[in-house]
């Protein structure tokens, strides 16, 4: 066994990677992030007894949420950036003087059960950092998050902790999920505006291009910035495609619509652009040959051999200098026609159609509603959901958020009495629209809680935002949520069957038997 690593949905047999990882990193890379975690858990347990003496280190904070989001699945594969990241620990680990634990690894626990629900807390783990990390680049941060990340994180390595205990803190790394989206909300918001209902191009224009791909708005937003009156068309990708709905983003002209679908599509789609690509976070593949030398990335994103964007440095924005020459030297674009997308739905602007949505439902136009969101992936299994949003009845209406969207949006579904029939949330941080939307629907309709309502929520994941949304659902008390292409190969059937006890939650099945079952409300 050269790795370990069995944190996303598409890991080897449904079981583990242990050559390599199916996500395309080397075993050296998930050796050296598995000691970045034992070094960054060193530090959790410093900290944890530090904030309890009323000492709080910056450095510290910020080290462990970059170190987690690092880690991420399709984040960085550089090993040599994960090497300096783990440099940087062993400073603070060596200035604290914080013990860090010997076995490295999801394996050390030998608990099958305690190592469930281990990695079920370290991964929801990875989720809220990375959310804390978009809210504190936007200067949004929580004190209480950062405490509550490094003791969860610190318990990850207690040898005498229960399987109780350890439920709890799931669960509580459900309730800081809530409130980290709500956190991220708010920086997104106050920096650009409510998203509003927009139509966006998937045509291309004539003309020199960049296609900004990952989930950061400032990165996006310092790029056009940069390019402002330089004749370069910028385009976004996969989770970026909400960036379109922002106020603050939609202003810039030369913010041309968006290019290509999900991210497990982009080598396809990706060798087919004229012009330089911009990656700001996660979901990264192995770049082709065909346009290595056109991308870069920034932030925690990384790839050996591609150019990567320098930090920004004294309160200035990042240079995005090289990514502008590359595009101004590639041919760039002709004009092509594409199919509109209609985006914006994040709680704002549902809740400012509520009345109109009530009507709808009190009159019986819309019967039901699906939230069918998370992440989209590879695997055959998924054409599950497109097939599911493909048979639902006509009065139903689905809600997404995430890259999930991409299976529905391209779908000739129509709408309800002016209602689309798909409501674009946004990136997959905006599945707190979609519960928020869902609390009001509670309040609205006078019913005692969400499970009441007509929603029913089939969800796809890949990746550890995805389990950390879950885990926000489930600390809302929100029970039959389905959820698939497969059971997460981290979860021992112990657990399972907590959670299928505790919360009804099931895994996806046959489409047409699923279907029948949650328009019965189950």
């Amino acid at each position: 066994m050269n790795m370990f690593c069995y944190q996303c949905q598409e890991t080897a047999g449904n079981k583990g990677c242990t050559v390599a990882g199916v996500c395309g990193k080397p075993s050296e890379v998930a050796n050296l992030q598995d000691e970045l975690i034992a070094q960054l858990q060193g530090l959790a347990i410093w900290a944890t007894a530090a904030r309890q003496r009323g000492v709080i280190d910056d450095q510290i904070d910020l080290l462990v949420v970059e170190g987690l989001f690092l880690t991420v699945t399709n984040v960085n594969f550089d090993p040599k950036r994960m090497e300096q990241k783990i440099a940087q620990a062993k400073e603070l680990v060596k200035k604290t003087g914080a013990t860090i634990p010997s076995a490295l690894g999801a394996l050390a626990e030998k608990n099958e059960d305690l190592r469930s629900l281990k990695q079920l807390l370290l991964y929801g783990l990875k989720g809220l950092a990375a959310y804390a990390n978009h809210a504190y680049i936007l200067k949004k941060a929580s004190p209480e998050i950062f405490a509550f990340i490094h003791k969860a994180l610190a318990a990850t390595v207690r040898s005498d902790i229960s399987a109780d205990e350890l439920v709890g803190l799931v669960l509580a790394a459900g309730q800081n999920g809530v409130a980290v989206m709500a956190l991220l909300d708010k920086a997104n918001t106050e920096a650009y505006g409510h998203p509003v209902i927009t139509k966006v191009a998937t045509g291309t224009k004539a003309g020199k291009a960049i296609l900004v791909s990952g989930h950061d708005l400032l990165d996006l937003d310092e790029l056009l910035q940069q390019t402002v009156g330089k004749g370069i068309n910028v385009y976004t990708h996969g989770e970026m495609l909400p960036a379109n709905a922002y106020p603050g983003l939609k202003k810039y002209p030369h913010l041309a619509g968006n290019y290509g679908t999900a991210w497990h599509a982009q080598q396809r789609e990706f060798a087919n652009f004229p012009g330089a690509i911009l990656f700001t976070t996660n979901c990264i593949q192995k770049p082709l040959p065909s346009y290595q030398s056109n991308l870069f990335t920034a932030g925690l994103a990384g790839w050996p051999g591609v150019s990567h964007i320098a930090d920004r440095a004294d309160g200035k924005q990042k240079d995005f200098s090289a990514v502008i020459q590359k595009a101004l030297s590639l041919p760039g674009l002709s004009d092509k026609p594409g199919k509109e997308l209609t985006i914006g739905f994040a709680h704002n602007t549902i809740l400012s159609l509520a009345d109109k949505v009530v009507a709808a439902v009190k009159s019986g136009a819309i019967k039901r509603f699906f939230v069918m969101a998370g992440c989209d992936g590879r695997l055959k299994e998924r054409q599950y959901f497109t097939d599911l949003a493909q048979a639902l009845p006509a009065d139903t209406v689905i809600l997404t958020a995430g890259c999930a969207k991409f299976r529905y949006n391209q779908l000739e579904l129509g709408d309800i009495g002016g209602i689309p029939r798909v409501l674009d949330a946004g990136q997959c941080n905006d599945s707190y629209s979609l519960a928020v939307v869902a609390l009001k629907l509670v309040e609205v309709f006078g019913v005692k809680s969400v499970n009441e309502l007509p929603l029913s929520f089939d969800l796809g994941w890949y990746e550890q935002k995805a389990v950390i949304v879950l885990l926000a659902l489930l600390y809302l008390g929100v029970k039959n949520i389905r959820l698939g292409p497969t059971v997460p190969a981290f979860l021992s059937p112990n657990v399972v069957r907590v959670l299928v006890e505790k919360f009804a939650i099931k895994p996806t099945g046959e489409v047409k038997a699923d279907l029948a079952e949650m328009l019965a409300g189950r």
